[in-house]
This record gives structure tokens, C-alpha cells and sequence, in this order.
């Protein structure tokens, strides 16, 4: 009987990692040139701004928020824009703050952009204008970049 009470204590050792729940928390599309827009040729130039944090819900479970802003201008005039707070809710366990720091600042927004990147293109082509696929984000090297310029804070 020891021997389950001991691998059991192993387990509650190790880190834990799950995705519990994955949500749009906020979603805004605008397009203050329509319907002009239509009638012009489509040669848009988008700029896309993001952020992400990560804040503790109860313990061992943090609620991660990647916000995107989208924005299309044609001829210096704003197609469309696009805001977004793709969230989700993470239970992580036996972590050091470094590696936690980690998760919630690169992994966990890493899992959810996807569902972020797929939203805004709905609603873009809802709005009646071409796809938008937005590149793939390395929020490794995001990450490593606040983490150099901001020596010695914690993201949580």
C-alpha cells in the first residue's frame, strides 16, 4: 500500500499541463468604408498588433488572453478592422516560475491562435472582403524579446 501512496506523491510531483476550456471573450469588426470599399480596386495594406497575458483564476488554473488587432487600409482610407481576445483556461501544476512564465507567455498563446487566426478570417470574409490568412506568429522568440527587455519581471 505504501508503494501507491508513494507513485501517487510522484505524480502530484510533475508538471501538469491542460487545456480546460477555450473561448472567444471579445470580438469587434468595423468597416467605416463601406460601401465604397467595394467599388475600389482591392489592394489593401494590413497591420496586425498583438498581445498576450496571462493572469491566475484559482490555483494551478490561469486564464490566458491573446488580443489581435487587424487593420486594412485601401488607398489610405480603413477597409476594415478587426478586434479580437481569443482566451483560454489552463491548468498548470508543479511548474517553476520561469518554466510557468514560459506557458502562459509562449505555449498557451501558441495553442490558441489558430482559433484566433480562423475568427478573423470569418469575420472577414463575412464583412464581404477576400480571406485573410494571417502568417503564423513565433511567440518563442516574442517571448525571449519581453523577456530580455523586461529582466526580472514575472508575466503572471
Amino acid at each position: 500500500m505504501s508503494d501507491t501512496k508513494e507513485t501517487t506523491e510522484e505524480q502530484n510531483n510533475e508538471p501538469h499541463f491542460s487545456i480546460e476550456k477555450i473561448y472567444l471573450k471579445d470580438v469587434s469588426f468595423e468597416s467605416p468604408s463601406a460601401p465604397a470599399v467595394f467599388t475600389e480596386d482591392w489592394s489593401p495594406e494590413i497591420n496586425m498588433d498583438l498581445n498576450s497575458q496571462g493572469q491566475p483564476i484559482d490555483k494551478n488554473v490561469y486564464e490566458v488572453e491573446l488580443s489581435l488587432t487587424v487593420t486594412a487600409k485601401n488607398k489610405d482610407k480603413t477597409a476594415f478592422l478587426v478586434e479580437i481576445k481569443q482566451c483560454g483556461i489552463f491548468s498548470i501544476a508543479n511548474m517553476d516560475d520561469e518554466n510557468l512564465n514560459g506557458m502562459l507567455g509562449s505555449f498557451c498563446p501558441n495553442i490558441l491562435f489558430p482559433y484566433a487566426r480562423e475568427a478573423i478570417s470569418d469575420l472577414v470574409t463575412k464583412g464581404g472582403f477576400p480571406q485573410l490568412l494571417l502568417a503564423p506568429v513565433n511567440f518563442d522568440a516574442i517571448y525571449a524579446q519581453h523577456v530580455q527587455n523586461n529582466e526580472g519581471e514575472t508575466i503572471n
